[in-house]
Order: structure tokens, then C-alpha cells, then sequence
């Protein structure tokens, strides 16, 4: 895939971009190396005062970058500012929590002394997506640097501005040159810059299969991954729930980012005494969004990133019908230039079909209906995804039986399913392992050190 900038609105190609060479990857990885030696021994409060310089920057200059996000992958224009507001968000929580999270914990055994210490592991490699352009990446880079690692950003090649804008806010903020650096690259350089001694872990936020591709490498050469993959989650209401509420944040859930977000609702799974209602009530929810300019702040659903994730979504909706689902609304691409997408909803899914399980990247939500909780938590679990989970309820037997039933990383009740700087992150099955932000999320990259004294 080319490194270019194209509008997702328009089909115009804004900028393209040269790969680096083979000479300058591997100047990007000796000064990634060299800086790490002085950068570890940096103190925290050094740490915390470029983090929230950072922050400072992001805040300032939401607007500008908001507009750079949308320009180039097409997320509307007032949740690509919320998104610049979330990044600065995480640079404080870890320029306040980092020292505190990485504070010695003092362990009493037979031992004159011995503790458990935290050391950073050097520089971490960064593969990120195109859909949240700046949060996945700040959500590494701010505990990866508190911590005292480095970091190499292997960002999506169709954000590749984003990528540059990223390095140049961490640059700005004080940090020391190499101490975060984007390698404008493509997929085929990846398994070079994993097998060179010199990274010492990578992160991976993104598709299934790439995943398993960076794992396998990774593993190869035993060194630390984290991964946060796809996912299919469910949406379950039953009848206690608050109906007026759950159908405004179902209708969100599904479409925020354009539908285009890994913990995204994607199956609603209603207990069969409300679903008339429920169903109707959302159709209409999503019937009333308004689709158009990303830039436009009263546009409410813009273009999907990429035409082949406009095809696939297409392919996959259609599959759904050829099976026997029944369209409720929606299921076209608009005729007009750009990746647009009707919102969609399907009821009447043939569940023992893949379509049923599968993830879906964009606007499109798949009904279904429930005889009673154990058969709504059977269906949710029914998938190789582990992700988030959402599920409505008032009755505090059912909450407890789904926390507890739902397969997956988190588990939402009478909220929609997201990330939060103080909350671990991250999922299990097919969705993949480790966590990302709070406590646990600066912990992946660190060597947690026995340390004995006799």
C-alpha cells in the first residue's frame, strides 16, 4: 500500500510520501538505540514536565490537529477534537501516576531487604492503526516514555501526516531527539525492524491476521507483544433496563468513529419481551443521522477510511442478506464521490453463519433476539472475539451474572463500551492479550525485577 494522504471524502490525493531507505531505517534505529541509553536515566519529574508540555500542545491545538485527522481518514470533525482532547487526557494521567506506578514495592521475606523494581526495556515498536489516529498512539507513547523506554511509530500508511504531526508534538514538548520517532514504512519492513537486537518489545493495535504476523515474528526472537485486536461486541438490553436510554447509546455505540472501532457495538442482543420496541426505536435513531461532510460539525456519520473497507463492508452485508437477514434500513454505498456507507441494520441473522460472529467496520448493526439472559450471554460469548461487552439491565442478579458470564477484556453495564486512562485496556480470545493504559499498561514494557538483599 502507497504512504499517501487521500481524502476519504473526496477521493483527492493530498500528498504522497517516499518509504525510507534502507540507510535511513537504520539511522532511525542506531539513534532509537543511543538515545535510550541516556533517555532511561532521565528522572521522572523530567519525564512528567515534557508529558505535560505534550499536553499543553494537544489541548492548544485540537482544532488543527482534529482537522488533520479528518482529513485524512474521515471521522467527523467533532470527535476527531475529542479525540486531540483524549490524547492530552493520557499524557497527564501518566506525567501525574507514572512515579507512583513504577515506585518500588517493598516485599517482606526472610531477606535483609527485597522489593520489586521497574526498569524500562529499551525501544518498543509501535504498529498502529488508521481509525484512531492519534489516541492509539498516544496511549503507548505516554507510558512507554514515562517509563523510560523509547518508541518507533509504524503508523498506517494512509495517515501518514497524522504519523509526522505525532513526532513533531513529542519533539516540541522537549523530549530529546530519537526519543520517539515515526518510520514512514510499509508492512514488508516490519519483520526486519522486529528481528533487529536492537527493539526490545512491540505493541500492536489492529487487525487479526496482522497480529498473528507480528506475534509469530516476535515470538521467534522471544521478545515482548502486546496486542489489541478486533472485535465483535455485544449489546445486550433486557427488559429492566432504562429502553429511551439504551437506544440512544446503542445508536452511538455503533456509529462512533463511522462505525469504524474495534470496541464498537456491533451485535444487539435483546430479550425478546422489548425487541419490537427496541428495534423500531433504533432503526429510527439511525435513520436520523445525518451523513455528509466530516468537516461539517452538524455531520453526524462521514466516509469509511478506505474504498476496499467501503467493498468489504458492502460484501459482508450482502453476504448477511444472500443468508437470509432482512434489511431494516439502509445496506447501499451512497452515489456520490467518497467512501459513504448508509447506516444499517439487519434483524434476522442466520447465526450458524460467519457473518453472524464476524467483525463489521462500519456503520452496520446486527439485531438479534433472546429468549432470557442465558441464552443472551451463550450468543454474546459466541464468537472468537473477547473485547468489550455491553449489557443493560437494572436487576442486580443479571449484572452480576454478566460480569461474570461475558467472555471478554471489559464489561460495561448500562454504559457504552470505552477506554479511560485509569482503566486497564485491552482483550482476550481472538481480540488478543496484554493491557494497555493505567497501572497494567506501563507494566507491559518493563522488566519487573526481583531484587534480594541478604
Amino acid at each position: 500500500m502507497a504512504i499517501a494522504s487521500i481524502n476519504p471524502a473526496t477521493g483527492e490525493t493530498i500528498q504522497t510520501f517516499h518509504s525510507l531507505t534502507q540507510t535511513q531505517l537504520e539511522a532511525k534505529l542506531k539513534l532509537a538505540a543511543e538515545s535510550f541509553q541516556s533517555y532511561r536515566h532521565t528522572s521522572f519529574a523530567d519525564r512528567s514536565q515534557k508529558m505535560l508540555r505534550a499536553a499543553e500542545i494537544l489541548e492548544n491545538e485540537k482544532a488543527a490537529l482534529g482537522k488533520l485527522m479528518t482529513i485524512e481518514m474521515g471521522k467527523p470533525i467533532k470527535g476527531a477534537i475529542a479525540e486531540a482532547e483524549k490524547c492530552a487526557s493520557v499524557c497527564r494521567y501518566y506525567a501525574e501516576n507514572a512515579q507512583k506506578h513504577l515506585a518500588d514495592q517493598i516485599v517482606e521475606t526472610n531477606a535483609k531487604k527485597s522489593y520489586v523494581h521497574f526498569q524500562p526495556l529499551g525501544p518498543v515498536l509501535a504498529v498502529m492503526p488508521w481509525n484512531f489516529p492519534f489516541w492509539q498512539v498516544f496511549r503507548f507513547a505516554a507510558p512507554a516514555l514515562m517509563a523510560g523506554n523509547v518508541g518507533l511509530l509504524k503508523h498506517a500508511s494512509n495517515v501518514p501526516q497524522c504519523a509526522i504531526a505525532i513526532e513533531e508534538i513529542v519533539l516540541r514538548a522537549g523530549f530529546p531527539q530519537g526519543a520517539f520517532q515515526t518510520l514512514l514504512i510499509g508492512s514488508d519492513a516490519v519483520e526486519a525492524i522486529l528481528t533487529d537486537s536492537r527493539v526490545a518489545a512491540a505493541t500492536l493495535t489492529g487487525s487479526e491476521p496482522a497480529g498473528r504476523s507480528v506475534a509469530s515474528i516476535a515470538g521467534q526472537q522471544i521478545k515482548k507483544t502486546v496486542l489489541e485486536l478486533g472485535g465483535s461486541d455485544p449489546f445486550i438490553v433486557m427488559p429492566s433496563a432504562v429502553l429511551d436510554k439504551a437506544v440512544e447509546t446503542a445508536v452511538k455505540a455503533r456509529t462512533i468513529n463511522n462505525g469504524q472501532s474495534c470496541i464498537a457495538a456491533k451485535r444487539f442482543i435483546v430479550q425478546t419481551h422489548i425487541y419490537e420496541r427496541f428495534a423500531e426505536a433504533f432503526v429510527s435513531g439511525m435513520r436520523a443521522l445525518r451523513i455528509g461532510d466530516p468537516l461539517d460539525e452538524t455531520t453526524d456519520i462521514g466516509p469509511l477510511a478506505t474504498p476496499q473497507i467501503l467493498n468489504d463492508l458492502s460484501e459482508q452485508v450482502q453476504r448477511a442478506i444472500d443468508s437470509g437477514a432482512r434489511l431494516l434500513t439502509g445496506g447501499r454505498k451512497l452515489d456520490r464521490p467518497g467512501n459513504f456507507y448508509e447506516p444499517t441494520v439487519l434483524d434476522k441473522i442466520d447465526r450458524s453463519t460467519p457473518v453472524s460472529c464476524e467483525e463489521i467496520f462500519g456503520p452496520v448493526a446486527m439485531l438479534f433476539r433472546v429468549e432470557n439472559i442465558d441464552e443472551a450471554i451463550s450468543l454474546a460469548n459466541a464468537t472468537t472475539f473477547g473485547l468489550g461487552a455491553a449489557a443493560w439491565t437494572n436487576d442486580p442478579a443479571e449484572e452480576a451474572k454478566f460480569i461474570e458470564g461475558l467472555e471478554a477484556g471489559c464489561v460495561f453495564i448500562n454504559g457504552m463500551v470505552a477506554s479511560d486512562p485509569r482503566l486497564p485496556f485491552g482483550g482476550i480470545k481472538h481480540s488478543g492479550y496484554g493491557r494497555e493504559l493505567a497501572e497494567f499498561g506501563i507494566r507491559e514494557f518493563v522488566n519487573i525485577k526481583t531484587v534480594w538483599i541478604g
